[in-house]
């Protein structure tokens, strides 16, 4: 479980067949002293499992399914890519809670500065739509924002440029893919809601006992 609080950008290092899937190499730039092999670390927002490491560098393999449904499918020697670690229970959760669970890939459809901010438009699969909510929380590239605009296709947010620069997102413009995970919690509600046989929040409403006012 991680946070979306990007810890570092780290440079892959290599890449190497592994079956259907391949190994990243990856120089993190962070301390692993504390951290052993088998634990997780986020890289761009998929959730990866330790299988090497050696100071600041670590192995990591990506399954084919993890491929074929990432960014991680067009990651080459020398890309930077956003990474953290897991959560802790004695950290702060700065951003919301992620997973580390590629729900779709996006393609960031245009750029544009926005006083100090920078606004991204990202375009997505429109069958996800019912989990993006205006002021509501979006993991892109593994990094925790808050959605300004739902569109219907897309989404909008401002990135502060603490964030800029900070991420990979700061070489990032339009035509650019990127991992999306939408937020855990409307998927456990949604998928609450349809083991109980209930429509929608508004029935469910109505159904302990509260009216619609006209």
């Amino acid at each position: 479980m991680f946070t979306g609080i990007v810890e570092a950008t780290g440079t892959v290092v290599s890449r190497a067949p592994y079956g259907r899937g391949v190994v990243l190499e990856i120089d993190s730039r962070l301390d692993l002293s504390t951290d052993a092999v088998g634990d997780s670390i986020a890289v761009d927002g998929v959730c990866l499992t330790v299988t090497e490491k050696r100071g600041g560098l670590f192995k990591a393999v990506a399954s084919a399914e993890t491929i074929a449904r990432t960014t991680l499918k067009d990651v080459r020697p020398g890309a930077s890519v956003n990474l953290e670690r897991a959560l802790r229970l004695d950290s702060r959760l700065g951003g919301h809670i992620v997973l580390g669970h590629v729900d779709t890939v996006g393609t960031i459809l245009a750029r544009e500065q926005a006083g100090e901010s920078v606004r991204f438009k990202v375009g997505y699969d429109g069958s996800f739509s019912r989990y993006v909510v205006a002021k509501g929380s979006v993991a892109v590239d593994g990094i925790s924002l808050t959605v300004n605009e739902a569109l219907g296709d897309a989404f909008t947010v401002n990135i502060i440029p603490h964030t800029a620069g900070s991420t990979s997102l700061t070489g990032k413009g339009a035509g650019v893919r990127v991992n999306i995970e939408f937020d855990i919690l409307g998927k456990y509600v949604e998928n609450l809601l349809k083991k109980r046989g209930v429509g929608g929040i508004e029935t469910l409403l109505e159904q302990a006992g509260f009216k619609r006012r006209e």
